[in-house]
């Protein structure tokens, strides 16, 4: 008599298309979103950039961008008791706009999140390389520093999404800190050349030219706290940790922040530093401030966290990013098998092989081509991304406007009138000046800047077109969608 196989690891119909619940609390949701923000990526590697496109405007970008995201979130996280999706916006989008706008938004979000966290590889990568060869003497190429991070982000993705969370904390930590050394050091030297000076946060210096450059790394700065809700399938008590994690990431991010950035400009004095942004230092000019205010342990300890930090960013992106696979697959708007998970970690595998695909065909492509992986991959990338996920922002924001115009389920229209329209129409203005000057932060060419923002409406005219098909030829498929794992009462 031959024995029945062993099928105990085999994944079952309520196994093979569910993520793990309640793997996630409050705080696991908080790191999250604010490693995946990187503080001190985005104080070293982004803000000299802002600092030298809009100088004394720019800790007051980051604090703008930080309220007008609390705004958002006011709205987005009404939302988190009815709809439950590991798509996030899509799934936001869909019931708010209707499901082919959902579908459309669904594909913008594929390619920003993508976008983004290449981006973040590459210059992993690059500090990596830079930050071992400043340590040790010896070189490595960026694209091997790079090509091992993919590999450890992979394996943590297929893994259990709480030991991801854990590796953020740890890394958020570490980064939080060394900023926070750094700032206490400035202040502790008198502030700098001028001493303390806070009037860069006066409005009256955003008629700055590059301005409207500087807000797409101020708000791209806080790209990623919507992973509050892509982790709501997997989050404890969702109804509450989703929108207290998003209003503690926010908050947070928006005070440090704005503390960060005009401690960089104290430390130069807010003039010159404008000047060093600009010039061939500018790359270094936090971990120069950090050595003449703190010592040198504390710029080679910066060195390595930025790596990490780096690290921690891109791991939160490719599990964002797997999640939107995810919800595509397991919604046939991409091939179902996108949208199963393992029965044993209840991680989409397949999402993350075809994610880490992406990113390591970009990573030896930049490699081959001899590209520069800060310049042209990540600010280039990163550009695409941040544009798309506003324009998601946008979207969202009137979804829950829409969501609640006939019913506001006993929420105050403060929060669901008010917040979602204002959250809606400042990201459309700040759209418009992004674009504007989107090529103050590429430094490239008029084509080469068209050739990076046109994928964005034609991936959502790809969504809406695969919907619509949906419609005709599978009707009840198309009345699913958004729907899947989303009701929750």
């Amino acid at each position: 008599m031959s024995t029945p196989p062993d099928t105990s690891d085999a994944p079952t119909p309520d196994t093979a298309h569910s993520l793990g619940r309640n793997a996630v609390g409050t705080g696991d949701l908080v790191f999250f979103v604010v490693a995946a923000a990187a503080p001190l990526t985005v104080t070293a590697g982004a803000a000299p950039v802002a600092i030298g496109m809009a100088g004394r405007a720019a800790p007051l970008g980051y604090l703008l961008s930080g309220l007008l995201m609390i705004v958002f979130a006011v709205g987005f996280t009404a939302m988190s008791r009815h709809v439950r999706n590991a798509g996030a916006f899509y799934a936001y989008i869909g019931r708010g706009l209707g499901r082919a706008t959902g579908a459309g938004s669904v594909y913008v979000a594929v390619l920003s999140y993508n976008a983004i966290e290449v981006g973040l590889l590459s210059v992993f990568g690059w500090f990596a390389e830079s930050g071992f060869r400043n340590l040790t003497g010896v070189h490595v190429p960026w694209g091997a520093w790079a090509t091992a991070g993919l590999v450890a982000i992979g394996v943590l993705g297929c893994l259990k999404v709480a030991l991801s969370a854990k590796v953020l904390a740890l890394a958020l930590a570490l980064e939080v800190l060394i900023l926070l050394v750094f700032g206490i050091a400035v202040y502790a030297h008198g502030g700098g050349p001028e001493g303390p000076r806070f009037g860069t946060l006066s409005p009256a210096h955003l008629a700055t030219t590059g301005a409207g450059g500087m807000f797409v790394l101020s708000v791209g700065a806080f790209i990623g706290f919507e992973a509050t809700a892509v982790y709501a399938e997997e989050a404890r008590r969702p109804e509450r940790s989703v929108p207290r994690a998003t209003c503690i990431a926010v908050g947070f991010l928006a005070l440090f922040y704005t503390f960060t950035v005009c401690t960089v400009l104290n430390a130069y004095g807010a003039d010159r530093a404008q000047t060093v942004a600009q010039s061939p230092a500018g790359n270094a000019m936090v971990f120069a401030a950090t050595a003449r205010f703190a010592g040198a342990w504390a710029a080679d300890a910066m060195h390595v966290l930025i790596i990490t930090s780096a690290f921690a960013a891109t791991l939160a992106f490719h599990n964002g990013a797997t999640r939107y696979f995810y919800a595509l697959g397991r919604e046939r708007l991409l091939p179902h098998r996108l949208g199963t998970v393992t029965a044993r970690h209840r991680s989409p595998v397949a999402a993350v092989c075809l994610q880490s695909g992406i990113a390591l065909v970009v990573v030896l492509a930049t490699s081959v081509s001899g590209r520069d992986p800060y310049a042209v991959t990540f600010l280039w990338s990163n550009g695409t991304g941040i544009v798309g996920v506003m324009l998601l922002q946008a979207l969202a924001a009137l979804a829950v406007y829409r969501f609640f115009r006939r019913d506001r389920r006993g929420l105050p229209a403060w929060r669901v009138v008010a917040a979602p329209l204002t959250a809606c129409a400042g990201l459309a203005v700040l759209l418009v000046l992004v674009c504007r000057d989107f090529g103050l932060l590429t430094e490239a060419s008029t084509g080469v800047n068209l050739a990076l923002l046109v994928p964005l409406p034609l991936a959502f005219a790809l969504g809406v077109a695969v919907a619509l098909r949906l419609r005709r030829r599978a009707p009840r498929t198309y009345a699913r969608l958004t729907t899947l794992d989303a009701e929750h009462g």
